[in-house]
């Protein structure tokens, strides 16, 4: 927006000098033109006054100001006689004295004027008189034709008058040139004070994309930004307020929610202890694993509500170095069934990507968590980190499982949706759907597709930030459950 305002204004300023400028220049050149025509004009009459008179100090007269013409003009003459092939001493005779100029003045009396050329003018002006016997000493009777006894010609160099006009166009295109410069620095400096308040607004706005509620706009500028500044600020304000009442329900719910069904299964379990009738044992097995399942939904609705708050800002992470931390807490896990964990890649690639803090470690443990759970005894999951250009990490996490359809991968991140897999059937439904939360308000992106000879392969691609600092590794913990 800026540099299209600074383009117009200069645009503007450019057509208002050219209205006023170019019309000046012309009248100018133009001016500079009939001032030297009549000027060469009147010499050319004076001498051939002086030939008119036919006597011999009247021709000396003529030729010493030729001579002085020549020596302080860029201008030479020339003189032909009446019948065009005769010189008049003591002036020599013309390189061409038959020429259509000498003609049409000795003939007719027709004074030419010839500029060379029809654009400004050529190298050189050629201005022909014709000479009338005694006009200058004796005026003619009335009636009585003029005799014609000579023509003069002035050859009138224009190299002066051409540097001349540079100079016009010259000084003019330069200070164009000075008054657009000035235009274009006085345009970004008032650009960028009329757009200031919108970049404003644009800042806040990112910071707030990016988690940031405390983000605000200063209330500055035009009236309409002004407005519009305000408005933006209330409705952070009270998302803001939103979002908290949100974390306050989120913590009220993880307390109330938790406590009764731990006490539940605990309950379950003095029962189990306790009874030895098969049948019981049975429903009481049963009623634990429903327990434990519930309390996997809660703790999943609950890491989906805090996900969809999105409280806090994406930063720079070391990609590989938190896979290797996740997997080492995984590889207990799988070490009981038998399942290898390997993690591929270029040694060097260790892309540094941007995540909000915990968000990564969830994503890895939900779909490690899903991957060991599909995966066969003594299988293989292979972890994949990659770049894929500079603006993007991928994360790749592949199993031997028994894959998904078309139809369940375009399904599976939607909420509380569960295949036919085992995850079908212990899973809570929310896994892939944290899992996808997470990875998009990160600015990522997360896709399913088949793995090479069978299974299923998830996807994720993350945001680098390859010049950010350093972040120090989170220490290993607990895997966390899947969906």
């Amino acid at each position: 927006m800026i540099k299209r305002l600074i383009v117009s204004y200069v645009a503007l300023v450019a057509v208002a000098l050219a209205a006023f400028t170019v019309p000046v220049a012309f009248t100018l050149t133009a001016q500079l033109r009939g001032d030297t025509e009549e000027s060469v004009r009147r010499e050319a009459t004076t001498m051939a006054l002086l030939l008119g008179d036919g006597d011999e100090p009247a021709r000396q007269a003529l030729a010493r100001m030729a001579g002085a013409y020549a020596d302080e003009t860029p201008g030479t003459v020339e003189v032909v006689a009446a019948d065009g092939r005769s010189a008049v001493p003591p002036l020599p005779l013309p390189a061409q004295p038959d020429d259509p100029a000498f003609r049409e003045a000795l003939r007719r009396g027709v004074t030419t004027v010839d500029w060379g050329s029809r654009l400004v003018w050529g190298p050189e002006l050629v201005l022909t008189v014709p000479v009338y016997e005694g006009r200058h000493a004796v005026p003619h009777p009335a009636g009585e034709e003029e005799r014609i006894v000579g023509a003069v010609r002035i050859r009138y160099a224009t190299a002066d008058l051409t540097d001349r006009l540079w100079r016009i166009w010259g000084f003019r295109a330069i200070l164009a040139v000075g008054v657009l410069a000035v235009a274009a620095g006085l345009g970004a400096v008032v650009a960028r004070l009329l757009t200031k308040p919108l970049r404003q607004l644009n800042d806040m706005a990112s910071r707030f994309g990016d988690g940031d509620l405390t983000a605000r706009s200063p209330v500055t500028g035009p009236r309409e930004t002004r407005t519009l500044a305000r408005t933006l600020n209330q409705g952070a304000e009270r998302l803001d307020t939103l979002v908290a009442s949100q974390r306050i329900f989120v913590a009220d719910a993880s307390h109330q929610l938790r406590t009764p069904l731990t006490a539940l299964r605990l309950a379950l379990d003095n029962i189990a202890d306790g009874v030895d009738d098969d049948f019981v044992r049975e429903d009481v097995d049963q009623a634990t694993a429903e327990v434990v399942r519930m309390s996997r939904l809660v703790s999943g609705l609950l890491v989906l509500a805090r996900a969809e708050a999105k409280v806090a800002a994406p930063e720079p992470l070391a990609l590989r170095e938190l896979v290797e931390d996740r997997l080492n807490v995984w590889r207990p896990a799988a070490d009981e069934r038998g399942v290898t964990i390997r993690l591929t890649g270029t040694a060097d690639d260790a892309p540094r990507v941007l995540a909000g803090p915990g968000n990564l470690d969830q994503v890895l443990d939900n779909v490690l968590s899903n991957a060991l759970e599909v995966s066969p005894d003594r299988g293989t999951i292979t972890v994949r980190v990659e770049t894929c250009g500079p603006e993007e990490a991928v994360l790749e996490v592949l199993d031997q499982g028994p894959g998904m359809s078309a139809a369940e991968q375009a399904r599976a991140f939607d909420r509380f949706w569960r295949g036919q897999g085992l995850t079908g059937r212990t899973g809570s439904g929310l896994g892939l759907a944290i899992v996808k939360q997470l990875v998009t308000d990160d600015g990522g992106r997360v896709a399913l597709r088949d793995a090479p000879g069978g299974g299923l392969c998830v996807r994720i691609g993350l945001r680098t930030a390859a010049e950010a600092p350093r972040r120090i590794s989170p220490r290993p913990g607990a895997p966390r459950s899947g969906g």
